[in-house]
């Protein structure tokens, strides 16, 4: 792979003279409301109860040295983030993760259109666009959650910006790059803007592109991937890079008083993308999407409507790390996403407000697999044929502040999910390896109706500007995914390219999987000083109950023979069953200032800690990729427009493990991270070290190490090997705004 230069990022240093020459020129001056809302109640239309996120410097400082929207998470009390490749980590809200959560991007569902759950929502996502994210981690309310059982992300880019009637032409550009030296990462971003009183035009692209990350010591032995390719050093994590990651948008936008009308469309294109803990690499995914919203402000309300459309094309295959027997083993998928929802606020009174809302969601999935040869062909395997996924949501929530102090909210939320698939075939269903499994999936209905509902009751109270106390009680409830209920082949090569979790193993649908219901209460205590500018402390402890969670069990039918259903110590073939579970946590975050001169700046310490537990109440198994104990502590130095901030993340071992799925244990470990930035009138700069003492880890939720070797054997590769997190890296980025 052809070495990256940091070329961009140096010629935009080479900038700073001319752009500390352009300080004196006067700021034009522009209005950022997206629309304009007498009623200051309704500028929010979603409810804060229940809600977090980053702040906006710490948002400013991640975003510009990642291509990974997930990424920006990080240091969120109750979040934590899993494996996956480069652009795609899965976050998750105190233990639930995936499709448990509902991610949202500028209002818009996607969906993830692969077996490994490669496409993941937040992968579409440009982190050089995003103006917030929102986490729901406690008790969502029903107007935010829907067909999930853990939590709501909320991704938002930006609002258009319009230009006044004393200046009515604004022009603005945008110009980023960034570089990190482990893995010599590469991206940029470019975008522009042009509007007038009543109109907005922009465009935006970005790309990044990485080599094999390094471990900061060898964690396997040095090995060839593919048969007679170069040896792959101990210290490198194979599958790891990945290229040709562009995302284009366009986007216009209409303004009357009061009313906004957008239309935005985007592509993101994939290379190739490796997955260190998947049998499979990304060769190629394509992914188109369409939005047009509403938003509108009346005398009685908000309202607001939106349609949607994702298009996705997506390929997997052997990357060059892997043993690939000379044939690749070429897997696509097809899917079509269209989505509609309308919802309003409506003004009851002075204290009480109604949400009020309904949602459309259509999914349709072809996985198939073309023939190579061998045991592999003559036949197309279909994985999912025609996989439908129709939801149709409705929703009531009441929000009434009965007092100054006392704010309680209450909503009522219906969901109704049917699935189906069509018929399948193996690669020659006259052999039986192939043939018996397809034949007993063809004769099984395939078709499921899931009614389900969704409660949430939420209160806060605020005795004094110095607390704040908020609890309450959800039941929330999800039906399981395509790739739960229809993948049919208990062939071990089939079987491993069915992963959604990444722990190396290989997995079985179940048709007749019920939905997951979740009971939570939640409690949270802020204390703060009158301003919010000295100290405060946040905690929050949880409960939740999981009645009929999707879980795993040992296959032990079909080609499924009894050594995998007693190994300890090696990959497995599982399916997917109903089993009960609970999960109960406490999140901690606090800050205090030490120290402030108007002279000499201001030096703050933050600490984010959390605990989780999640069990199977069945089995009394540890539930999957849950994160141990965790804490990060940080120094921060702010003068001006100069911060700085020195942290340090502190991680338990892991030893409370999925025992049905040999979850790998991972040591306790510390890592420091140093990084700075500066802002001028246009211009910002960050810099930084990460792993500044080189650590050698284990992720705790890096997944199974499966990057190199032949990948489609359950004994192919070694078991027992963590991904490791990435060796001490120097970063460096620039972004230009003019």
């Amino acid at each position: 792979m052809t070495r990256p230069r940091p070329t961009c990022a140096a010629a935009l240093l080479l900038l700073l003279p001319l752009l500390a020459l352009a300080e004196d020129e006067p700021k034009r001056e522009v209005t950022l409301d997206e629309v304009v809302i007498d009623n200051p109640s309704l500028q929010a239309k979603d409810s804060t109860l229940g809600s977090s996120g980053p702040g906006k410097a710490d948002l400013d400082a991640r975003k510009s040295t990642t291509g990974d929207a997930a990424d920006l998470l990080r240091g969120v009390p109750g979040v934590s983030l899993g494996g996956a490749g480069g652009i795609s980590s899965l976050p998750a809200i105190h233990g639930l993760s995936d499709d448990r959560l509902r991610i949202q991007i500028d209002g818009a569902d996607p969906v993830a259109a692969c077996p490994n759950h490669m496409n993941s929502p937040l992968s579409y996502a440009d982190p050089s666009r995003i103006e917030s994210v929102t986490v729901y981690s406690g008790i969502t309310p029903v107007s935010v959650g829907g067909d999930s059982i853990g939590g709501s992300i909320q991704v938002k880019s930006a609002p258009p910006r319009f230009a006044t009637p004393s200046d009515p032409f604004l022009a603005s550009g945008l110009l980023g790059s960034f570089y990190r030296s482990n893995g010599n990462v590469f991206g940029y971003t470019v975008g522009a803007t042009i509007a007038g009183e009543w109109v907005n035009l922009t465009i935006g692209q970005s790309d990044s592109r990485s080599e094999n990350f390094k471990a900061a010591g060898n964690f396997k032995p040095a090995a060839p991937g593919t048969e007679g390719g170069p040896i792959i050093p101990g210290d490198v994590v194979g599958s790891s890079a990945y290229h040709g990651t562009i995302r284009r948008t366009l986007g216009l936008a209409l303004r009357i008083p009061g009313h906004l009308l957008q239309i935005e469309a985007g592509q993101q294109t994939v290379g190739f993308e490796g997955f260190p803990n998947q049998r499979m690499d990304m060769t190629y995914n394509d992914n188109w999407n369409l939005s047009l919203r509403y938003t509108g402000s009346f005398d009685w309300g908000d309202l607001e409507g939106r349609l949607s459309y994702q298009d996705t094309r997506h390929k997997m295959d052997m990357g060059p790390d892997r043993f690939s027997y000379g044939t690749g083993m070429p897997m696509d998928t097809d899917a079509r996403t269209r989505g509609a929802l309308v919802r309003a606020s409506i003004i009851l009174s002075d204290r009480h407000l109604l949400r009020v809302g309904a949602e459309y969601q259509s999914h349709v999935l072809y996985d198939f697999w073309p023939p190579v040869g061998g045991t592999m062909g003559p036949n197309t395997f279909w994985n999912v044929d025609y996989g439908q996924r129709q939801r149709i949501d409705a929703y009531a929530e009441w929000e009434a502040h009965w007092t100054d102090a006392w704010i309680g909210q209450l909503g009522l939320r219906s969901n109704t999910v049917v699935t189906d698939a069509g018929p399948v075939q193996g690669y020659d269903d006259s052999l039986p390896a192939w043939g018996i499994d397809a034949a007993a999936f063809n004769a099984s209905p395939h078709r499921r109706t899931d009614l389900n509902w969704d409660l949430s009751a939420l209160a806060r109270y605020t005795p004094d500007p110095t607390q704040t106390y908020e609890g309450g009680y959800a039941r929330k409830s999800r039906s399981p995914n395509l790739y739960q209920r229809y993948p049919w082949s208990t062939n071990p090569m089939a079987a491993l390219m069915n992963n959604l979790v990444g722990d190396g193993n290989g997995y079985v649908g179940l048709i007749g999987l019920a939905p997951e219901v979740a009971h939570t209460v939640s409690v949270t205590g802020d204390w703060h000083d009158a301003d919010r500018a000295r100290w405060g402390v946040k905690a929050t402890a949880y409960y939740t109950y999981v009645h009929d969670f999707i879980d795993a069990k040992r296959c032990d039918f079909g080609q499924c023979g009894p050594d995998n259903v007693t190994a300890t110590d090696a990959f497995v073939l599982l399916q997917y069953v109903n089993q009960p579970a609970r999960l109960y946590g406490l999140d901690l975050s606090a800050r205090l200032l030490l120290a402030s001169g108007a002279s000499w700046g201001s030096l703050t310490t933050n600490l984010a800690l959390g605990f989780v537990r999640g069990d199977n109440l069945a089995t009394g198994d540890g539930l999957y990729n849950i994160m141990p104990v965790n804490a990060l502590l940080g120094l921060v130095y702010q003068l001006g427009t100069w911060t700085t901030t020195a942290e340090v993340l502190a991680v338990a071992a892991k030893s409370h493990v999925s025992q049905v799925r040999n979850e790998i244990p991972t040591g306790g470990y510390g890592v420091v991270n140093l990084r700075t930035s500066y802002e001028w009138k246009f211009l910002r700069v960050d810099a930084g070290i990460e792993n500044l003492l080189d650590r050698l880890y284990a992720n705790p939720q890096g997944g199974a190490y499966v990057g190199q070797g032949p990948s489609m054997s359950t004994t192919g590769i070694p078991w027992g090997i963590a991904v490791p997190g990435p060796a001490r890296s120097f970063n460096l980025a620039v972004k230009l705004q003019f």
